[in-house]
């Protein structure tokens, strides 16, 4: 079965579910990065972007939304329109909506390394291996002391903590992740490594469903 993923998002509108919580959580730790962020310009990615709710909502009201270039890559031209939509009328003239696939280097190259990387709702819709395959590009996705911003259910088996693992061999040090309690798993990864070169044409995951 083909998960409409335009339908998906209302659920975001249900304050008791699990995905208006993982919101909430993942909203915290983007304003978290926004605020710590250095001064000057920022660039900031978010892959699978979906209609934006985890970073446009943040960015239009944050002292810092100025500073910030930022490119939210989606599939479905049903989300990227309300999030297309959603940056103008907030005024936010330096966000980027691209129609495409989001596991595609190429659609990053111009950004990366971006201080905010946006890897929400990937991880629990792709295999093991695609999983640290893309922990793997956030290496050169982010720059040093950027902050990766990731999502993943917290159903046994709970990879989360090998997830971390994989982050910890790649250059990253934690910041934040949510209570197995949570159900939602969110986490929040700072590198503190020098970014690798972002590989021209290599697909870092493929959605199994």
């Amino acid at each position: 079965m083909t998960t409409d993923w335009y339908a998906w998002h209302a659920d975001y509108d249900q304050p008791d579910s699990a995905l208006s919580r993982r919101l909430a959580e993942v909203r915290d730790q983007v304003r978290a990065a926004l605020d710590t962020a250095p001064a000057g310009a920022l660039r900031a990615v978010s892959l699978c972007a979906g209609q934006g709710s985890d970073l446009l909502p943040v960015l239009a009201t944050h002292p810092r939304r100025d500073d910030v270039t930022a490119r939210l890559v989606e599939l479905d031209p049903r989300n990227a329109e309300v999030a297309r939509r959603f940056a103008a009328e907030a005024g936010l003239h330096r966000v980027e909506v691209v129609v495409g696939d989001a596991a595609r280097t190429d659609q990053y190259a111009d950004l990366a390394p971006a201080h905010l990387v946006l890897a929400c709702g990937i991880f629990g819709n792709i295999v093991d291996a695609d999983i640290r395959n893309t922990v793997r590009h956030c290496a050169a996705l982010c720059a040093t002391g950027g902050t990766v911003v990731w999502t993943r259910h917290r159903r046994e088996p709970d990879l989360v903590p090998t997830l971390c693992a994989w982050f910890a061999e790649e250059g990253f040090e934690p910041v934040a992740l949510s209570s197995p309690a949570d159900g939602v798993g969110v986490g929040a990864h700072r590198f503190t490594g020098m970014p690798r070169p972002l590989p021209a044409g290599a697909t870092m995951f493929e959605f199994v469903r």
